[in-house]
Formats: C-alpha cells, sequence, structure tokens
C-alpha cells in the first residue's frame, strides 16, 4: 500500500460519488484514470482492508428490519455452522468471537419480519444449535472515519 491508496481509501469514505461512473470520478479527483481507481481497489479488497463497498440504507423506510443472532455451537463446528448461515443473502455478516458461557457465532440478517422468522427456524433446524435473537429496538448511528491520510 501506498500513499495514493492511502488517499483513495480516505476519499472512498469520506463519501463514494453517486454518478454514472463513480470510479472515473474518484480518480479525476485523485488525478487517476478510472481502470487505475479499480484495479486499486480491487487489490485493496483482496488484501482485506476494503471489505465492501455499498450504501448504508434505513430498513425501515424500506419496510424491512434487522436483527443480531447468536448460535452457540463448539470451535470446531464453527465453520459448518457458518455456511449454513452464508446460505441466505439477508445475512450481511457472521463472525465468532470467544465465549467461554455459549454464545459464539455471530451474524445479522436484515428482511422482512416474516423472512427474518422464516431464515432463524431454518438455521435452528439446519444447525440444531441453540440461538439467542438481539431484535433491534432503537438504531443510533455514529459517523466514523479513520484518519487516513
Amino acid at each position: 500500500m501506498d500513499e495514493i491508496d492511502l488517499e483513495l481509501l480516505s476519499a472512498v469514505q469520506d463519501g463514494f460519488p453517486i454518478t454514472a461512473r463513480p470510479f472515473r470520478d474518484l480518480g479525476q479527483a485523485l488525478g487517476l484514470v478510472e481502470e487505475e481507481v479499480i484495479k486499486r481497489l480491487a487489490f485493496l479488497q483482496k488484501e482485506g482492508l476494503v471489505r465492501r463497498i455499498g450504501p448504508v440504507l434505513d430498513l425501515r423506510k424500506l419496510g424491512r428490519s434487522g436483527i443480531l443472532a447468536a448460535l452457540e455451537v463448539p470451535s470446531d463446528e464453527a465453520d459448518e455452522a457458518a455456511q449454513v448461515i452464508n446460505e441466505y443473502t439477508e445475512v450481511s455478516h457472521n463472525y465468532l468471537r470467544p465465549n467461554e458461557m455459549g454464545y459464539n457465532l455471530w451474524f445479522t440478517v436484515s428482511a422482512t419480519e416474516e423472512r427474518i422468522q422464516e431464515i432463524l427456524q431454518e438455521i435452528r433446524i439446519k444447525t440444531g444449535r441453540k440461538m439467542m435473537v438481539l431484535p433491534t429496538l432503537r438504531i443510533f448511528k455514529i459517523g466514523v472515519k479513520f484518519d487516513i491520510v
């Protein structure tokens, strides 16, 4: 990663252009051609520095909601359970957290209430694991911007 990558990361987090050619527009702001922006962002994603570039949507305005859930899974079975969870496009991410008391495989689901319940039931059945569900009661959004450059 070089200074240009750092500037690109900073520019992307400050506001991705909502235009017909956002990578071209990012490039123009940084003195790069569109192909170079795409190539650099692909590299940063491959390296794990960028997970995804996408919108942050207000689910409630779209008639949807979200939940945070956790399964109680032995560590040696976590990959198998994560594969089941990953079958659903409504799951944005899941992660394994150390927890001596049980619930250790956490994931989020965003969909209609009915679809969320279907997904949770299917995951319970497919994994055979105990599940804890934490519905979203209030949303607290904070703006997080990293000082990259």
